[in-house]
């Protein structure tokens, strides 16, 4: 109880680090004309800001696990509150070259975030003593970042109409909500000495881990990854085709693109009461979710409908799969580690989180033509989350190693 302001100010930071990222991609079609570029280069604009979040998050991990959680974060926030003015300012008062300042403004953003939300899951586990309790708040941050993708696409739409560079504009104001609420509310547990190792040392013992924990730690990278991949890809998809073929756009996009968020934010909300400390439960969850995904990835590529109910009906159930896979994934893997190495380990988690959120939007933009193979590409990878969660995460045996 006496925590909750510090796990709501935790929450804040996935919420507005999502809103910075994800309220763009329902107006990434009117970027693209009031930029005058195409669709791979508007996509980008999401890429490039995933993309260095890749390269930064596990060194942003190591920092975190070396000098504190807190000051690595406001740092983080920071940054981004920085890149997000360089794009805003770049839309509302250059004439040239305004696409590739915003790129600039984006890269900078993407390097604040990665000492931002992949932070607050190793700090969560350093909050709390018991497994119970960090998976409940490992189910508030997860539901805090797809609220977070739920109000995106309506508030995107909403800002865009007033003038279309505007979801640009609010991300330094936002990040400053994020960056004010750790401060004044978040208190993490003071880190022992023993707890600062040098570089050598902490590379000795990350490999160590890798070793021990490698068969199953890959696999929840690789789920992680993918599960991020198919959302953006599809969430891409959705954006261009309520356009192009619907001629649905502005508030009513916004809304259309909020239904399968909204059944992410329930799954996720559930799945963190449910999982407790129960580890085998966490593995049939990520089963169960990953396989509804391929299945309704597959019966997308199948129908090829341009059906806009069964479209929305299909990537509802899948939007629950992936709510059911991510907050067990989040938990398996901070429980799983020790809090010496936790920071690192979940920043590698997070890398590979941003791989899919960068890889996403690009091969949807590359494949709008090609509904079907888009679609079987999805159920594929899905369908390999599901394996490699069936054959790699083992609890007991994880449990009896350690």
């Amino acid at each position: 109880m006496g925590k909750r302001w510090d796990l709501a100010a935790l929450a804040s930071i996935p919420l507005i680090m999502t809103l910075a990222n994800s309220m763009l991609i329902p107006v990434l079609p009117l970027m693209q004309k009031k930029l005058n570029i195409s669709s791979v280069q508007s996509s980008l604009i999401i890429t490039v800001y995933a993309a260095v979040s890749i390269l930064c998050i596990p060194i942003a991990g190591y920092l975190s696990d070396r000098f504190g959680r807190k000051v690595v974060i406001i740092i983080g926030l920071s940054i981004a509150a920085v890149g997000g003015l360089i794009s805003g300012l770049a839309a509302w008062l250059m004439d040239s070259h305004v696409y590739v300042v915003i790129l600039a403004g984006r890269f900078i953003q993407g390097i604040g975030a990665a000492g931002a939300f992949p932070i607050v899951l190793p700090l969560v586990g350093d909050m709390f003593e018991s497994e119970e309790e960090v998976s409940s708040g490992l189910g508030m941050i997860e539901t805090a970042n797809t609220f977070g993708k739920v109000l995106s696409p309506v508030l995107g739409s909403a800002l865009a109409l007033v003038i279309w560079f505007l979801p640009l504009a609010v991300i330094p104001f936002i990040s400053l909500i994020a960056i004010l609420g750790v401060i004044f509310f978040v208190k993490v547990p003071k880190q022992k000495s023993n707890e600062k190792n040098s570089f050598s040392n902490f590379f000795q013992s990350l490999k160590a881990i890798l070793a021990q924990k490698g068969h199953w730690l890959y696999a929840t990278f690789a789920i992680g990854g993918i599960s991020m991949f198919i959302m953006f890809g599809f969430l891409y998809y959705l954006s261009s085709v309520l356009e192009d073929h619907y001629h649905i756009e502005g508030i009513w996009k916004g809304l259309v693109l909020a239904i399968p968020l909204i059944a992410i934010c329930l799954a996720s909300f559930i799945t963190g009461k449910m999982v407790g400390e129960n580890k085998n439960r966490m593995k049939w969850l990520i089963v169960v979710g990953t396989a509804m995904l391929a299945i309704m990835m597959f019966t997308c590529g199948v129908m090829n409908t341009k059906g806009l109910m069964f479209l929305l009906t299909f990537m509802f159930v899948s939007g629950a799969g992936i709510g059911l896979a991510l907050p067990s994934l989040d938990a398996l893997i901070t429980e799983g580690i020790e809090k010496k190495q936790r920071g690192t380990i979940t920043s590698l988690y997070s890398s590979a989180r941003f791989i899919g959120v960068a890889a996403g939007p690009l091969i949807a933009s590359w494949l709008l033509t090609k509904e079907a193979f888009l679609f079987y590409l999805f159920a594929g990878f899905a369908l390999l989350c599901t394996v490699l969660a069936l054959l790699t995460i083992k609890p007991s045996k994880d449990e009896k190693a350690a």
